[in-house]
């Protein structure tokens, strides 16, 4: 066999690093790693991941045309998409069970500096946890009806819920309790939320509800308020996105409406997506994560004044956003998902075709390199967050799969199901990681910590489950 294979080096949007060259067949990961660092001019010696016909390279070069019987004639193309620096440790075993509530857990949301819990309930209640003691904190009331939706504000100092009711609760984490009256406005349930990201505006103030009756409102907690609201569907929202100015909105009657916002609160329609054949449930950012957690990273900086944490809020946002810009995915009734890049063209980048059943919830990775989708049909797929092609199939569950949430380092995709357990699948070999049984019934939702350290699920058995690794 010869003792040379001739490779060209690409990255993940089709883009060739410089010319083909002749590579040593006892090349692996950590060599190809030292020369795409060299090529790039990286002297940071970033981590990268390998894919040779969309899998993981994890041996050296001459282990896998061995293995894949391959010529080594032919000229090879190595994928290389960056990791991250730092790398989370899977769960793999129940830390606490965590009972108080007295109905399904419908939402569970991690604050985004990843040291508080919250959850909702259909027994009217949103709960804290003490995350160091695994108990309750406290128990907020406020709600008449189920709670729907909660979402921290990205520097972690507000707490806002919707519910069935159609109110909207703003609370103070530090004592649970209610931060004035509810806010009232909405006709019909809240459906989603989403906060202003912190890059605009620090400390936080605004963000945005959609309902069941069609609207979608933007609220100034500080003011208390509803300072405009954005119609324009003819059918109930189900989902929103708050970002740069612009908030979407997707909708039961199968589009997807962008608004340009300005700081007074001011809107106009500029634009609605059409593609979708039936409902749109779900909608995704490939920045989500960074507008989720703000200035909060892996390595716990602190700032010292509200400027600093936006500059460096901006700073993750700009490198979130890289070079091939922010796209947006949605999920529909119709089995299948849109990739847009709303920046360019108003017109679907791809359609993405594959699941069986009602795309329930999508999500980008934290990295923006891959989507993750999960279907009534069983399934989780992955998909190219760059260019929407199919990557493969995560088979596991036996019943529908309700909702997915990425590990911060991209490597990991964490579902939870009506199956009533709980699958870790790892992104990089393919296939599951870890299953976690535990819960005694269905499981409506799950998050990933933006820390890392934990997981949390909930569902119809009425507890919180937190995991670890």
């Amino acid at each position: 066999m010869a003792e040379m294979v001739i490779c060209r080096l690409m990255d993940p949007e089709g883009i060739t690093l410089g010319e083909p060259i002749y590579v040593p067949l006892q090349t692996g990961p950590l060599q190809l790693t030292h020369l795409t660092n060299r090529f790039l001019n990286n002297e940071e010696n970033l981590p990268y991941a390998f894919y040779v016909s969309d899998k993981e390279l994890v041996v050296p070069l001459g282990t896998y045309f061995e293995r894949e019987q391959v010529s080594v004639e032919n000229i090879l193309t190595i994928v290389y998409r960056q990791q991250a620096v730092f790398r989370t440790r899977p769960v793999n075993h129940v830390s606490a069970t965590i009972a108080g509530h007295e109905g399904s857990v419908l939402c569970v949301s991690f604050s985004p500096d990843g040291k508080q819990l919250a959850s909702g309930s259909g027994d009217t209640t949103v709960r804290l946890w003490d995350l160091n003691t695994q108990t309750p904190l406290f128990t907020c009331r406020g709600h008449r009806n189920w709670v729907l939706a909660v979402a921290w504000s990205p520097d972690c100092k507000h707490l806002v819920s919707g519910g069935l009711d159609g109110d909207v609760c703003c609370w103070i984490p530090e004592t649970g309790q209610l931060n004035g009256s509810p806010l009232t406005g909405h006709k019909k349930w809240i459906t989603s939320i989403s906060w202003e990201p912190v890059h605009l505006k620090y400390p936080c103030r605004r963000f945005v509800t959609c309902s069941k009756d069609g609207d979608a409102r933007i609220w100034d907690i500080t003011l208390r308020k509803t300072l405009t609201c954005l119609s324009g569907h003819s059918r109930g929202v189900t989902c929103v996105k708050y970002h740069k100015g612009l908030v979407f909105g997707s909708s039961q009657d199968c589009t997807i409406k962008m608004w340009q916002v300005t700081p007074d609160g001011a809107q106009c329609l500029t634009a609605k997506l059409e593609g979708h054949g039936h409902w749109v449930n779900s909608l995704a950012l490939s920045t989500d994560y960074v507008l989720r957690t703000g200035a909060f990273d892996h390595t716990g900086k602190q700032y010292s004044s509200p400027e600093e944490v936006r500059k460096a809020a901006l700073k993750r946002y700009d490198q979130a956003k890289g070079k091939s810009g922010e796209r947006l995915v949605s999920g529909s009734d119709d089995m299948k998902m849109i990739l847009w890049e709303q920046s360019v063209s108003d017109k679907p980048k791809k359609h993405m075709h594959g699941h069986q059943q009602v795309v329930n919830h999508v999500c980008f990775s934290p990295d923006g390199q891959w989507i993750a989708s999960a279907s009534f049909d069983k399934s989780v797929k992955i998909w190219d967050g760059s260019t929407g092609e199919y990557i493969t199939t995560f088979r596991g569950h036996v019943r529908r799969v309700y909702q997915i949430s990425w590990s911060p380092d991209s490597r990991m995709l964490l579902s939870g199901s009506s199956d009533s357990t709980l699958k870790v699948w790892d992104i990089g070999q393919r296939k599951l990681k870890q299953d976690l049984p535990g819960h005694a019934d269905e499981v409506f939702a799950v998050d990933w910590s933006p820390d890392g350290e934990r997981v949390v699920s909930g569902g119809k058995d009425e507890c919180l489950k937190l995991w670890v690794g």
